[in-house]
Parts: C-alpha cells; structure tokens; sequence
C-alpha cells in the first residue's frame, strides 16, 4: 500500500477487537520509530511510555473519560509525556547534544517564562505523535490519539515523576463493527483548495 492508500485508509478508531494482538516485532520497531521522531535542536524533551499489562490498563480507563472502552480493549496504550523537571532536561542536553545546540536553548528558550519553556517541549512531543500516527497508518495499525483524559492521574498511576502526560494513543486492531471506519463512515476533510496554498 502506498503511503496515500494508507493515510486515506487511517481514520480514529472507536472500537477494538481485543483479541488480535500486534506481534513483539512490531512494537519495537514502533519504540524505535518514536525513538528515530524529529524535535527542535534534536531536544528530545520526552518520554513514551507502552503500557500492555491488562491491569495498569484499566486503572488508566478510569481516568481517560469517553475513551475507557478503547483504553481497555486495544493491545497497547502508548502515553506521550514531556519532560517537566527543567533541571533534568538541561543536564540530558548537556550530555547529548552539541555546543550550538545548548546555546540555541540557552539563548532563546530558557530566557522565556517556564510555561513557555513548557509549551515549547509539548510542541516537540506532538511532532513525534504525528510520526508515530503516520507509521501505524503505513504498517496496518489502527490508532486512537486521545486527549481526553487526566493527566496527574496518568502520572500518579505510571509512577511518573519528572515528566508530565499530555496525550495517549490506543493502538491496536479495529473490531470489523467499529461505526467510524472509512468503509462505514466516509473521511470529511476541508477541500484541498481550501488549505493548501501555492505561490
């Protein structure tokens, strides 16, 4: 399938079919595509947490709102979290990342008001929630992205300390009654001409 086919093909899913697993094979390269994800300066100012165990997976569906059913029943909950200890991240920058790197961070983001800082590295996290949507899309995986749940609650169940929940993605394998599907359901977008614009 072309990397099109596949993006036509992707929609939110809304229903799980609990008993199709994804393979081990697949979830790592998944680990390693998230791992592979762009940020600003290569910051990296993030976790990704891939939660299988059934149990932890309904104390989550308990703090995830309208998306408790597909909490329980996909085969993995993968969390996208960002790095909240400010001190932490400059130490891990000064560890990994070159001189012109540091300096851009010291230069133009630690001098903003710590919200800001914040709101920067949420900004890197979505970039690899957009790769990571995109790879399930082209290797056959169905996904749900969720903002609609509680994040203290989510960190206080992972053990989080240092980092800050923002978003989940329920991965899995749709049940073939799901209502949502293109099949059933038709993608409604903007017509192109709409947004995109060439010049």
């Amino acid at each position: 399938m072309s990397f099109i086919n596949a993006m036509q093909e992707r929609y939110t899913t809304k229903q799980y079919d609990s008993s199709k697993k994804i393979d081990g094979d697949t979830i790592n390269q998944l680990k390693e595509i998230l791992r592979l994800s762009p940020s600003s300066i290569n910051s990296q100012p993030w976790k990704f947490t891939f939660v299988s165990d059934q149990n932890t997976k309904e104390e989550l569906s308990k703090v995830s709102w309208i998306n408790t059913s597909k909490v329980v029943d996909c085969d993995t909950l993968v969390v996208f979290s960002r790095i909240d200890n400010l001190d932490l991240f400059e130490k891990q920058i000064e560890t990994e990342l070159p001189k012109g790197a540091v300096d851009y961070y010291k230069e133009n983001v630690k001098p903003q008001p710590v919200e800001a800082t914040k709101a920067w590295f949420d900004k890197q996290v979505y970039l690899a929630l957009g790769v990571f949507l995109s790879a399930c899309a082209d290797m056959g995986i169905d996904a749900t992205p969720m903002e609609g749940l509680e994040p203290k609650n989510y960190d206080k169940i992972l053990g989080h300390s240092d980092y800050a929940t923002l978003v989940a993605v329920a991965i899995g394998y749709r049940d073939q009654n799901d209502f949502n599907q293109p099949s059933k359901n038709p993608k409604s977008r903007i017509a192109i001409d709409k947004v995109i614009k060439s010049v």
